[in-house]
This record gives C-alpha cells, structure tokens and sequence, in this order.
C-alpha cells in the first residue's frame, strides 16, 4: 500500500509506455495516432483515481483503483 500512496502518479505513463509498447510489438501497428489513443483510453481507465472527500476533521485526499478492494486515504 505505501507503494501506491508513494507513486500513484506513475501509474499512468508508466501503464501507457507498457500498452504502446504492446501495441507495437505484437499487433504491428503502423498509426501512431491509434496506438497513442487506444494506450490513452486503457491507461486512464486502468490508472488509480484520486479525489478530495470532506470529511468532519477536514479535506482528505482519497484514492481508488480498480485492483484494490478498498480506498486509500493519502496525506496532503
């Protein structure tokens, strides 16, 4: 978990690299244009999210993904 609190912002490019990659690779893929866009699409829907959640002792930073069963709440 500390790992995920630590480099959540990672996840994203680090996702997008890997299906480019992927993309390229093994499928062949000649257009740039489709291979940034279908990476795009599949890295932000498989990326954690983050949002802001008042809460009675103040603002917290939440965050979700879709391999966690539960929310992680980072400090600010």
């Amino acid at each position: 978990m500390e790992f995920i609190k630590k480099y959540h912002s990672w996840f994203f490019p680090a996702i997008f690299f890997l299906i480019f990659l992927f993309l390229d690779k093994v499928f062949n893929m000649e257009s740039l244009f489709l291979k940034g866009t279908i990476s795009g699409v599949v890295g932000f829907l498989l990326s954690p999210r983050k949002k802001k959640i008042e809460t009675q002792k103040g603002t917290k930073t939440q965050l979700t993904w879709i391999f966690l069963n539960k929310a992680i709440f980072i400090e600010d």
